[in-house]
């Protein structure tokens, strides 16, 4: 491929994952916003998030493996004309009904992610092709930290429904790229869709993370939580089983067992937990007023510019990390991005009375986010046959956010098991959650230095594997 052509598809990938990624955080400070514009209830706006998320999580995987079956760019292009789509309906919608139905198509997005890594990987000339996922990592990671930073201004200068019209404009123009000069990738898997294990996968996914969300709402304890988790763990024996048997497997179950992947996926989930937490909790830290005995009383805007450290950080470290990892090696800069998020935490867990140490932590932990989630990419993709570039980076990006719902979870606990008699939070509850994280991020670093250190070339420096059946090579 020339390399103007080239140019052009990373800009249409990145912008695509880019405006997923920003979506995701994007409509989290508004969400009060939406609440009392759309006249409805605190739990009921919270599945604006809550249906994102299981749509994301359940669209991920699958449509990665469609991908590799019937073509990159065909599938890539319905999967931006569905986000288009869903950010249209929102931008219009009537109700908070119709406004929770746009988020699970928007959540069809989900997929940008392994089509835009197997798109890279098919048509990119072998040197180029780590250190595009790198930047295209990096573009991910920052897209997340530019949602947190731009809803309140946007907000405040327009309306919440702006959080969707600025997108609709974005992606159609995305779509129109894609069609001119996005290549149809020549390589395709052998087989076709599973559908019997996309469903059992989708139903282990959404009895999981659904009583992750809403347990704070429902009660630990609750009949449905506890119903919810048990169909879990049945479900996903179930799938497992079913995998197994299968002649054509959704996900193939040899792949996952690389001690590449298995030992990148639970860094993945450690990290994911550090990672989410930090974005869902460190602006309502900053939020809350100082009579709380903590907190800076900074506006939805003030506290997402708080953040802005952590935007230029991640994007940053991304773009190195493509420079780096072929002197050093995707393993190292895996396990220093977890140290860092850990050392950022243990930080905040320490020092959090002035404004300028949270923006030192926002810092720090971006510099960890880019590192982290350049290298996962990278140790996912030179790890896997060719054919199963969609389904294990979209299994990869889904362990993250499994990670994330548990992480959070676990951190909402802590830091609302307890409230003042002003309904807020004691500054205890959050210490405890940043030293869990902390605990989490360290672990995920431990579970980074499990990862084989590779003494083969790298298969994106080598001839393609000729075979769709080719069996999964082991990684050492």
């Amino acid at each position: 491929m020339p390399r103007a052509s080239t140019r052009v598809t990373f800009t249409v990938l990145a912008t695509g994952a880019g405006v997923f990624s920003m979506l995701q955080s994007l409509i989290a400070p508004a969400l009060p916003t939406v609440q009392h514009a759309l006249h409805t209830s605190q739990s009921t706006a919270t599945w604006v998030m809550t249906a994102y998320l299981l749509s994301a999580s359940v669209f991920t995987p699958i449509l990665g493996r469609v991908g590799d079956l019937v073509g990159k760019k065909r599938t890539l292009v319905a999967v931006l004309l569905a986000v288009l789509a869903g950010c249209l309906i929102a931008a219009l919608a009537p109700d908070i009904g119709v406004l929770i139905v746009a988020r699970v198509v928007q959540g069809v997005g989900g997929a940008l992610f392994p089509l835009s890594f197997g798109i890279i990987r098919d048509e990119f000339a072998p040197g180029e092709v780590s250190g595009s996922i790198s930047n295209l990592s990096a573009v991910i990671a920052a897209g997340g930290g530019v949602g947190m930073v731009a809803a309140g201004p946007i907000v405040s200068a327009l309306d919440y429904r702006w959080l969707f019209w600025i997108p609709v404009a974005i992606v159609a123009a995305t779509v129109l790229i894609a069609l001119r000069y996005v290549p149809e990738s020549p390589r395709r898997a052998d087989g076709k869709v599973g559908w019997g294990g996309a469903l059992l996968l989708s139903g282990w996914l959404v009895a999981l993370l659904l009583p992750l969300s809403q347990a704070g709402q429902w009660g630990w304890g609750s009949a449905r939580v506890l119903g919810l988790f048990a169909a879990a763990v049945v479900l996903f024996a179930v799938w497992l089983t079913a995998e197994a048997r299968s002649r054509t497997p959704l996900i193939d179950l040899r792949v996952l067992r690389l001690p590449a992947v298995w030992t990148t996926n639970a860094a993945a989930l450690l990290f994911g937990a550090g990672m989410y937490s930090i974005w869902s909790f460190l602006p309502g830290f900053v939020q809350t007023p100082s009579a709380a005995g903590y907190g800076f009383g900074a506006s939805v805007t003030a506290s997402g510019l708080l953040m802005l450290p952590m935007l230029v950080a991640m994007f940053l470290s991304g773009v190195l990390s493509g420079r780096l990892e072929p002197r050093v090696g995707a393993k190292a800069l895996l396990t220093t991005g977890a140290a860092l998020g850990a050392l950022a935490c243990g930080f905040l867990t320490l020092w959090h009375d002035a404004q300028w140490q949270i923006a030192v932590v926002a810092g720090l932990f971006g510099l960890g986010i880019g590192l982290a989630f350049a290298s996962m990419a990278n140790l996912i993709v030179g790890s896997v046959p060719v054919e199963q570039t969609g389904a294990a980076t979209g299994m990869n990006a889904n362990i993250r956010t499994i990670g994330g719902s548990i992480g959070a979870a676990l951190t909402s606990v802590l830091v609302t098991g307890r409230l003042q008699p002003s309904g807020l939070p004691y500054g205890s509850g959050y210490t405890h959650g940043w030293a869990l994280l902390a605990l989490l991020c360290l672990a995920a670093a431990g579970a980074a230095l499990l990862v084989p250190v590779r003494r083969t070339p790298h298969p994106a420096t080598t001839a393609p594997a000729p075979a769709p059946t080719r069996a999964p090579a082991q990684v050492r």
